[in-house]
C-alpha cells in the first residue's frame, strides 16, 4: 500500500478517521485467519511492486474508523536474507504504518517472540495478538496475557482467530496506540554487555548521516549484526564514516552472537514470567498424531492416502456436476443461443456457439473439480498437516539433492505451477532453488488434473480413480528420476541441510478455507475469461475458415501435417494432437479445443466422443502425455523470470522430449499388454 494513499490517524474525512495497520507474524501463527476474519471479501490480492511475493490488503470499518489492513509476508526475522524479510521491514520503515499487530502463537511463544524482539526496534507501535490460546491450553500450555504485557511493556490481547474471538479488542488496542504513539514504551531487548561499547561507537560514527527514514539506532544495530543491505546503505550515504565503521566491524565479527544472545535472554525472561508448560513426559495430541503422520513408512502411507481421498472426492462429488454441466446445461445454452441468433450470419452463430460457448463453457464446467481440490488443499494447510508432508518427503527430496522445504512449493504446484515456481524462493540455496523450479512443471497442476478428471471416467469407467492415482504416481516417479539425473550430472550431486518447524495441530476454520477456495477459483474464472477466451476464438477461427467446414479448415491442415507425430503414441486423430499442442497456452485449453473440434459433430457429451476416437492404449498414452507435456505459457514466463532464458529453454526442451518418449513407451507397452 502506498504511503500517499492514506492519511494520518489524527486526520479525518467527515466523521471517519483513516488508520493503516500492518499485520505481521511468523509462518503458522494464524495470521491469514486473522486477516480473513477482519477483511472478509473486502480484500485485494496482488504482488508487491517489483516483486513476485504476494501482497494482501483489506479495508474494513471499526468504531467509525476506516482501517486499511496490510498483511505483511510471513517471516521468522527481519534480517535481509529473503525477499519476504526485506519487504516486511522496508514497509514498516518507509511506509510508517500507524500501528503493527504482531500475531504470535501462544503454543510456540518462545520461537515467535524473536520476530517481536526485532519489531520493537522499529519506529512503529506494536500490539501483540496472542493467538491460538485454545490450542495452547489443549496442549497444557498456559500464557498469562497481563503478565506478558507487563514484561513486554506493550499491549497483549488474547485472541482465538478461528472463532473470531478477541479480534475487535485487538483492533481497539491498535487504534489506541495509533492515536497516542507517545504512550508506547516497550521493554526492548539489549545487546550483551561485551559489545555494548562497540554499538555506541557505531552510533556516534553514523550520527546525522543515516538517510531518512531509517532510524539511527536500528541502523547501528544492523551494522553490528552484519546486515549486508544496511551496510551497503551506509557505504553509499556516508562513505567516510563507513571506512571507520567497517574497520570496527572487522574487529568484532562475532558481535552478532551477542546481539542474538541478548534477544534470546530477553525472550527467556518473557517466557519464564508469563508461560507455564506441562510437566516433562506429558504426551500431547500432536505427539500422538505425529507418531503416525511423521513415521518414515506410515507417514508416507498417510500422504498417499490423502492424495487418493482427493481423487475419490473429485469423482464422487464433483464429476456428477461436471457431467450435468457438460451434457445438459452447456448444450441447452448453446442451442438457445443458436435459436436466438438464427437470423445472424452463419459465421457469427458459429463463433458464439462453437467458439465462445463450447470453448469457455467447457472450461467453466470444470469449476466443481477445482472447488473440491482447493477445499482439500486449504483444509490440509489450515490444520497444520502440510509441514508434516514436508518432513515425510525430506528423505526422498535428499535423493535429488533437495530437502523437505522444496516439497512445499512442489506441493503448491498441485494447485498451479506458477505460484509454485515463485514459491521456490523459500529455498535459500540457489542450486536447490533452481532444481526445485526445474522439477515444478512435472507436478500435475489443477488444470491438468481437471482435464484428467474430465476424460478418465469416459476412457476407463469405474477404474478412473485407480488410473488417475497411477498417473500421478508416474509423474512423481519421473520427477524423482529427473531430479536425481539433473542433480548428479548438472549439479554434481550437491546436498543441503534441512531445518523446519512443526506447528501444533488445530481445528480448521471454515471461513479461512472458504476464502481460500473463493480466491483461487475466482482467479481461475478470470483466467478463463481472458487467455482461454482468446485462444478459443483463435482455434475456432482456424477451425472455421476458409470455407466453414472443419475438415477443410486451416486447423485441419495443420493437424494432418502433425498427424505422423501422434501415430507412434496411438493418436491417429489429428484433433487430439492439435488439442494437446494448444495446452501450451493453458492446460485447460485441451478441453476447450476438444469442445470446439468435436462439439459441432454430435450432441453427445464431449468425453464420450473423445473416448470413441481412441483405443484404451491410446487413451492411456494421451493422458500420460497430458500429464507430462510442456508447461503452460504462464509457467514458462515465471520460470524465465526466476532463472533466465537458458534454464527456461532447458526446462521446455527437457519436458517436450520426456513427454513424447513416455507417451510412445506407454502406448507400445499397453498394446503389448493387450489393453
Amino acid at each position: 500500500m502506498n504511503k500517499k494513499s492514506r492519511t494520518n490517524p489524527s486526520q479525518s474525512a467527515g466523521d471517519q478517521k483513516f488508520v493503516t495497520i500492518a499485520l505481521a507474524g511468523q509462518p503458522n501463527v494464524g495470521k491469514s485467519t486473522v486477516f480473513n476474519m477482519l477483511t472478509g471479501l473486502s480484500q485485494h490480492v496482488g504482488n508487491w511492486p517489483g516483486k513476485t511475493v504476494e501482497q494482501k490488503t483489506g479495508k474494513f470499518t471499526h468504531n467509525g474508523n476506516v482501517v486499511h489492513l496490510v498483511d505483511l509476508p510471513g517471516t521468522y526475522s527481519l534480517t535481509a536474507n529473503s525477499e519476504e524479510e526485506r519487504i516486511t521491514r522496508d514497509f514498516i520503515i518507509r511506509e510508517k504504518p500507524d500501528a503493527i499487530v504482531a500475531i504470535v502463537n501462544a503454543a510456540s511463544l518462545e520461537r515467535n517472540l524473536y520476530l517481536v524482539a526485532e519489531m520493537l526496534m522499529l519506529p512503529a507501535p506494536v500490539v501483540i495478538g496472542l493467538n491460538m490460546t485454545d490450542v495452547a491450553e489443549q496442549h497444557g500450555i498456559r500464557v498469562e496475557p497481563h503478565v506478558l504485557e507487563a514484561a513486554l511493556g506493550a499491549p497483549v490481547v488474547p485472541v482465538v482467530a478461528s472463532k473470531n474471538q478477541g479480534l475487535h479488542k485487538l483492533i481497539d488496542a491498535a487504534e489506541r496506540l495509533a492515536a497516542n504513539p507517545a504512550d508506547f514504551a516497550p521493554i526492548r531487548p539489549a545487546i550483551r554487555p561485551e559489545h555494548e561499547p562497540i554499538l555506541e561507537q557505531i552510533r556516534a560514527l553514523i550520527a546525522g548521516q543515516v538517510p531518512s527514514p531509517y532510524p539511527e539506532d536500528w541502523v547501528a544495530l544492523k551494522l553490528l549484526e552484519g546486515d549486508t543491505e544496511v551496510a551497503a546503505l551506509i557505504q553509499q550515504a556516508a562513505p567516510q564514516a563507513w571506512e571507520r565503521v567497517h574497520a570496527l566491524l572487522m574487529q568484532h565479527e562475532d558481535a552478532y552472537l551477542d546481539i542474538a544472545g541478548g534477544r534470546y535472554e530477553w525472550i527467556e525472561r518473557m517466557v519464564r514470567a508469563a508461560v507455564s508448560k506441562p510437566r516433562a513426559g506429558v504426551i500431547t495430541l500432536t505427539d500422538r498424531l505425529d507418531r503416525v503422520a511423521t513415521h518414515p513408512f506410515w507417514g508416507l502411507v498417510v500422504l498417499l492416502a490423502i492424495f487418493g481421498l482427493v481423487f475419490w472426492l473429485t469423482y464422487t462429488v464433483a464429476m456428477p456436476i461436471v457431467d450435468w454441466l457438460d451434457t445438459v446445461a452447456i448444450f441447452w445454452i448453446a442451442e438457445g443461443a443458436r435459436g436466438i441468433l438464427n437470423f445472424m450470419p452463419q459465421w457469427l452463430i458459429s463463433l458464439v456457439v462453437d467458439g465462445l460457448i463450447s470453448g469457455v463453457g467447457m472450461v467453466l464446467a470444470l469449476m466443481p473439480v477445482l472447488v473440491v481440490f482447493f477445499a482439500v488443499l486449504g483444509l490440509l494447510e489450515d490444520v497444520g498437516y502440510l509441514a508434516r508432508s514436508a518432513y515425510v518427503m525430506d528423505r526422498f527430496m535428499h535423493w535429488m539433492g533437495l530437502h523437505g522445504r522444496s516439497f512445499l512449493p512442489l506441493f503448491i504446484g498441485f494447485g498451479c505451477n506458477v505460484p509454485a515456481v515463485m514459491g521456490a524462493r523459500i529455498v535459500e540455496e540457489r542450486r536447490a532453488r533452481l532444481l526445485t523450479i526445474l522439477l515444478t512443471p512435472l507436478v500435475p497442476c489443477t488444470a491438468r488434473m481437471a482435464v484428467i478428471a474430465f476424460l478418465a471416467p469416459a476412457f476407463f469407467g469405474e477404474r478412473a480413480t485407480l488410473i488417475t492415482w497411477g498417473l500421478v504416481t508416474i509423474n512423481m516417479v519421473l520427477l524423482a528420476l529427473t531430479g536425481i539425473v539433473i542433480n548428479r550430472t548438472v549439479f554434481k550431486g550437491a546436498h543441503v541441510a534441512f531445518i523446519m518447524e512443526m506447528p501444533l495441530y488445530h481445528l480448521p476454520n471454515a471461513r479461512t478455507i472458504g476464502l481460500f477456495v473463493w480466491n483461487n477459483t475466482w482467479a481461475f474464472i478470470k483466467k478463463a475469461g481472458t487467455i482461454i477466451l482468446f485462444v478459443s476464438v483463435i482455434v475456432w477461427a482456424l477451425a472455421y475458415f476458409p470455407a466453414g467446414d472443419i475438415q477443410t479448415s486451416l486447423l485441419a491442415r495443420m493437424g494432418r501435417w502433425l498427424e505422423p507425430l501422434g501415430r507412434p503414441m496411438g493418436l491417429a486423430d489429428w484433433r487430439l494432437v492439435v488439442a494437446l499442442l494448444s495446452s501450451f497456452i493453458a492446460k485447460e485449453n485441451t478441453i476447450a479445443v476438444l469442445g470446439i473440434l468435436y462439439g459441432a459433430e454430435s450432441e453427445l457429451g464431449l468425453a464420450q466422443q473423445v473416448s470413441g476416437a481412441l483405443s484404451p492404449a491410446a487413451a492411456l498414452a494421451f493422458l500420460v502425455i497430458q500429464m507430462t507435456f510442456i508447461p503452460c505459457v504462464a509457467t514458462v514466463a515465471a520460470i524465465k523470470q526466476e532463472t533466465g532464458w537458458r534454464w527456461t529453454g532447458f526446462s521446455v526442451g527437457l519436458l517436450l522430449i520426456l513427454s513424447l518418449c513416455i507417451g510412445i513407451l506407454t502406448y507400445q507397452v499397453a498394446c503389448l499388454a493387450g489393453l
